[in-house]
This record gives C-alpha cells, sequence and structure tokens, in this order.
C-alpha cells in the first residue's frame, strides 16, 4: 500500500504508518498546493500510484473515487465533509475522521480572546509598541491607569450558544478556572452536560440580553445561519462582550461591524470572517474594541499530534480488522 499525505502529519503518525505502507508526504501548508480540481488531484494520486489518501482540505469527489483506486481515506478535519460520502460507502471505501481534534485549542483561543478585551491586552500592546506613547509625569501615569482599567473574568455571566465539543470545553474552563455563572442556549444539548458545568438553559434572548460575555460555538445549519443579528445584537448589555470562535455564518457580520463602529457593545474579539484568508484589509482592524485572530483557533501543534494520531490508529485497527473509533461509514465493516 502507498498512502499519499497532504495534511499536517506528524511523525508518531508516520511511525504507525509506516509498517503497513510507503508514504508520501506534500503538506499543503508548505507547499500551497490544496487540490480542489479533481482532474488535477486524480493525476497527482495515479501518478504517486496511491491507494490511502490522507487530507485536510483536498475535494475527494466522485469523480476522483471513481478514477483512483483509493483503499482508505483519512480526513484531519471535524467532519468530513470534503468526502463524497454516498460514493465512499458504495464503493466500500472507509473514511475516518478525527472529531474535536483542535477543540481545546479552540477552546484555549476562546479564553484568549476574552482576556484580551476584558483586561485590553491587544490595545495595550498596540499602544506600547507605537513608539508615541511615554509617561514623564504623574498626570500621564494616572492617565495610564485610567485608559486600561479593564474587568476581571472571575464571576461574571457567560453565555455560551452551542454546547458541543468546544463549546463545552470552553465552559469548563470558566467554570472550573474562572467560577463565572454558565448560560446555555442549545436546543439539542442534554440536561446532563449543563449540569456538568452548573449551568443553567435559557432560550438565546434571555442568554444575550443577561450574559456579560457572549461566546458562539454552534455548528452551521441551515436553521441557525444569521441567527446573531441586529435584532439579536441590540438585546445585549452596551457592557457586555461578543465572541465568535466557530463559524462567521452565524452572525449578520454587518450588524455586528456597525454595533462594534457605534460601541453599542462593548467588544468582540473574533477569529472568523466571511472573507478568508484575513489579512490587514479587514475592517475590524481598526476598531479599537476588536481583537482579531486570521482563523488560528485550532493550529496548534498539539492538535496536529492528536489528528496524526487520531488517524493513524484507526487505519491501523482497520487493518488489523479491530474495530475502529472514528470510522464515519461503519457500514463498509460488514463487508
Amino acid at each position: 500500500m502507498k498512502a499519499f499525505i497532504t495534511a499536517p502529519f506528524h511523525e508518531l503518525g508516520f511511525k504507525i504508518l509506516k509498517k503497513y505502507m510507503s508514504v508520501t508526504y506534500e503538506n499543503w501548508r508548505e507547499t500551497g498546493v490544496l487540490y480542489r480540481d479533481s482532474h488535477e488531484y486524480i493525476e497527482k494520486i495515479n501518478k504517486e500510484k496511491a491507494d490511502v489518501l490522507i487530507t485536510e482540505g483536498d475535494m475527494i469527489d466522485g469523480d476522483v473515487l471513481s478514477s483512483c483506486d483509493i483503499k482508505i481515506i483519512g480526513i484531519c478535519r471535524g467532519y468530513p465533509d470534503n468526502v463524497d460520502m454516498d460514493v465512499a460507502t458504495k464503493k466500500g471505501i472507509p473514511v475516518f475522521f478525527t472529531p474535536d481534534r483542535n477543540a481545546d485549542a479552540v477552546a484555549d483561543l476562546t479564553i484568549g480572546l476574552m482576556l484580551c478585551q476584558l483586561r485590553h491586552i491587544t490595545k495595550c500592546d498596540r499602544l506600547l509598541r507605537s513608539g508615541t506613547f511615554f509617561v514623564d509625569t504623574g498626570e500621564g501615569l494616572a492617565d495610564l491607569y485610567r485608559r486600561f482599567m479593564g474587568w476581571e473574568l472571575g464571576g461574571k455571566t457567560v453565555g455560551i450558544v452551542g454546547l458541543g465539543g468546544v463549546g463545552m470545553r470552553v465552559a469548563k474552563r470558566l467554570k472550573f478556572g474562572f467560577d463565572v455563572k454558565i448560560l446555555v442556549y442549545d436546543p439539542y444539548v442534554e440536561e446532563k452536560k449543563i449540569k456538568e458545568v452548573d449551568g443553567k438553559r435559557v432560550d438565546l434572548e434571555t442568554l444575550l440580553k443577561e450574559s456579560d460575555l457572549v461566546s458562539l460555538h454552534a455548528k452551521v445549519t441551515g436553521e441557525n445561519v444569521g441567527m446573531i443579528g441586529e435584532k439579536e445584537i441590540t438585546l445585549m448589555k452596551p457592557t457586555a462582550y461578543f465572541f465568535n470562535t466557530a463559524r462567521a455564518a452565524l452572525v449578520d457580520e454587518d450588524a455586528l461591524f456597525e454595533a462594534l463602529k457605534e460601541k453599542r457593545i462593548a467588544g468582540a474579539g473574533l477569529d472568523v470572517f466571511g472573507s478568508e484568508p484575513v489579512d490587514s484589509d479587514n475592517r475590524f482592524l481598526p476598531l479599537d474594541n476588536v481583537t482579531i485572530t486570521p482563523h488560528a483557533g485550532g493550529s496548534t501543534f498539539d492538535a496536529e499530534i492528536r489528528q496524526s494520531l487520531m488517524i493513524a490508529q484507526d487505519i491501523e485497527s482497520y487493518l488489523k480488522q479491530k474495530k475502529p473509533k472514528f470510522l464515519k461509514n461503519p457500514e463498509v465493516l460488514k463487508r
């Protein structure tokens, strides 16, 4: 067998795979190449004579599956939405994926954004690096402390929208690390999950009205696109902060921008945007009440190690005819 790997992959994963197959490794984060055109991808797979594909963002559509002799697919994503699952399953190809492989990473960044906003960390850093700020009088020192007086996270009311893999991790960090009050809006989560973080289930309106910080962690569905719009933002306290490390589609970005520009809410921490990749032209950057990261929530060395082991260990289990943990189409095992 031969694997063609374009996802970021760690040596610990290679060590497992190389017991069963040869490997060609072309990490897209190093090459800059994403295979979105099926003709180009088919040509590459056949040239490499690969029958195992491990990828993060390459499109594995019906044409690829029909034109190449693929036996195993590994997707380093929380959901394998870049694979034609119907065709893969029909052809008996197992599709392994990596749910929550970067959930801890995103949760950590969310807490970081909260602290940056509450304590003006980014604003302080920008000012001191500007080369225009000097304190040489007692009045200047007093002004410094007035300008950057912040809030403590402990004791605040935090609204979590979506208590899934990331949302639960954020809630646990907040509750057991900062002793906040947790409000949860999630129509699908079981009550026992909410009780794990001593949370309270509320409707979205109540959450927005009562929270000091609102944090989005819902998956995008047909029902919740644009769920946070002008009407919802108006419900928030003028002293409240808004955070989105989930998906931009959940928010009316124009409405959020105007609310932040007019300071109708205190601030925001954002990792996702309607137009990506994010660069220095982003319209939120000039706002002094916003902390921005370029969709980097899941980008950690730990997440790379985790996804590599999840995929490699599952492939090893499959080859040894043992039950894999993260197989999207388990019906192929019956064959």
